[in-house]
């Protein structure tokens, strides 16, 4: 067996959800469900189908942010994994509606960091045993910290 690790390329803006489903209808039902969660969304999804043609599948209301999730889901390789490029709305909008498809079996991340997929590779197929988020800890919260988290939180609006 062999191990990659695979960087997702994406704009610094841009959040990226990664999972694994197991249908092709995968495809049209995520779109359903990111354009019934928040208005004015952008998106681009990308599936990577397991059999027949083996196919990579898209859709989405952004063709850049489209191209971008193709082209992760290309570089992992994995069958059965779905990507999603987000703008205009952040995972914490639209999470609890993408784990809701019937075909949606796990979330391997939904990040605005720089992402790499940890990727093992035996013969024909490939699959992700993991996901590297952003950078390691610096430090433990203190006060000054705390204060500036709950402040952020009550000015994007998630608490009062």
């Amino acid at each position: 067996m062999e191990l990659k690790v695979i960087s997702i390329g994406k704009p610094v803006d841009v959040n990226c959800i990664i999972g694994q489903a197991h249908f092709i209808k995968t495809v049209e039902d995520l779109y359903e469900a990111l354009v019934q969660s928040v208005p004015e969304i952008k998106f681009g999804v990308a599936f990577n189908e397991a059999s027949g043609p083996c196919l990579v599948r898209h859709t989405g209301t952004d063709p850049q942010l489209e191209t971008c999730a193709v082209e992760a889901a290309q570089a992992i390789g994995a069958g059965h994994l779905f990507v999603v490029m987000l703008a205009r709305a952040f995972p914490v909008n639209v999470l609890n509606a993408v784990k809701a498809v019937a075909e949606v079996c796990t979330v391997f991340c939904a990040s605005a960091n720089s992402l790499q997929v940890v990727v093992a590779c035996e013969g024909e197929g490939r699959g992700v045993l993991g996901i590297i988020d952003g950078s390691a800890p610096k430090g433990v919260e203190g006060e000054a910290d705390r204060a500036q988290r709950h402040g952020l939180l009550r000015r994007f609006g998630y608490k009062q």
